[in-house]
């Protein structure tokens, strides 16, 4: 079985590297992840001009606590989104993450790829030289919230597939349509929410052929796609340097990201799907992406599906959890982390700590560090949602 996996997965990537990728539906297996029931949990609220307020309400709007302030408004956005956002529907949070969130407002008729815009953490003012991450200047509202803390992966980041409206002059919430441009004195709202049905874990196995296995609460598992080549190294993702050794580090349509690097240090894999991997040359040739697929040959495709790329995963995690005297443990549990299982090992650990540099070549080691990972598994939080 798995040599047949290995070679459907070669198969996969010998497409043309450029190809559009055939999207064909939803696995059943997956259907009713990607039709649930939500629990609202808050809303975010950005006021798109400068000096503007930046909040969070999680009781109705009864109350609102500032998390922070507009530094730079936009009245633009990019019509040539990074290639995963065309996966996700109008109007949604196209990403989310510890170093950006994306908004969609529609689709590029000749690519095909996402008209999104963005908000930034106050890093991105002055961001590293060589950054590689999607990053749009011109179309992005930068903000005076620090990386990986409040709406950027602090306990109030948004899911992707959230719904997202704009109001104009008035209180009254309009939805993003296609033809939408920002405007400065616009007030955007992200209702986040997550599925009510929702699990205490995701596992992979990592290997050719694995199987790929969600529980829920009581002990309700059920498998929902196939490890088509696992992970064995480690890479310099951008943002990991916001997040903490095996934390999530961001979310879209075609990504899972991983940090295994320690708050300050670069270091992480990344779990993508297959259609959206096949046409991505350095996930072709690399060793630090896993590449997931359907249970079954055929069976429908990943992209931008729930639970994966899609309504369930979002960066949480802050650094002083610990020192809150009064909700530590409650914090702690409220956040995902990612373990793994040693090969010959029966009990899962902690991810290891693999950081690297991020001004010198990739050493040899980085290419195997995962090497001897036999599964990987992502803790849903099991309080504060």
């Amino acid at each position: 079985m798995k040599k047949f996996w290995l070679t459907f997965f070669l198969l996969l990537l010998s497409r043309p590297l450029f190809a559009v990728p055939l999207i064909n539906g939803i696995p059943a297996q997956l259907a009713a992840e990607n039709d649930p029931k939500f629990k609202y949990l808050y809303r975010i609220r950005v006021n798109n001009v400068a000096g503007g307020s930046i909040e969070v309400s999680a009781d109705a709007q009864k109350r609102w606590r500032l998390v922070g302030h507009v530094v730079y408004p936009t009245t633009r956005v990019n019509r040539d989104g990074y290639a995963a956002s065309r996966w996700v529907k109008d109007g949604e949070v196209a990403a989310t993450a510890v170093n950006a969130i994306h908004l969609k407002t529609g689709s590029d008729e000749r690519s095909g790829k996402g008209v999104i815009f963005s908000l930034l953490p106050r890093e991105q003012l002055r961001p590293p030289k060589a950054y590689r991450s999607y990053l749009s200047p011109d179309s992005s509202i930068y903000t005076d919230i620090p990386a990986g803390t409040e709406i950027f992966g602090g306990g109030f980041a948004p899911f992707v597939g959230n719904k997202m409206f704009f109001s104009r002059q008035s209180d009254y919430l309009y939805p993003i349509t296609p033809d939408y441009q920002p405007a400065v004195g616009d007030v955007f709202t992200i209702m986040v929410k997550r599925p009510l049905d929702y699990p205490t874990e995701i596992m992979f196995e990592n290997n050719f052929g694995g199987k790929i296995e969600i529980k829920y609460l009581g002990g309700r598992t059920k498998t929902l796609g196939t490890v088509l080549r696992p992970v064995v190294g480690v890479g310099r993702f951008e943002g990991t340097v916001y997040s903490s050794v095996g934390r999530i580090r961001a979310n879209h349509a075609g990504v899972i990201d991983v940090s295994t690097s320690p708050l300050g240090e670069i270091g992480g894999f990344q779990i993508v799907p297959a259609e959206h991997g096949s046409e991505l040359k350095y996930v072709r040739e690399s060793t630090q992406w896993m590449v997931i697929g359907p249970p079954l040959v055929g069976a429908g495709s990943m992209e931008g599906v729930a639970p994966f790329f899609r309504y369930f995963i979002q960066p949480s995690y802050q650094a002083d959890d610990l020192f809150d005297d009064d909700n530590w443990e409650d914090k702690l549990l409220s956040r995902f982390i990612v373990e793994v299982k040693l090969i010959g090992e029966e009990k899962w650990q902690a991810m290891p700590n693999l950081a690297l540099d991020r001004n010198k070549a990739l050493p040899k080691w980085a290419d195997n560090a995962l090497g001897n990972v036999s599964a990987i598994r992502v803790l849903f939080p099991i309080t504060g949602q």
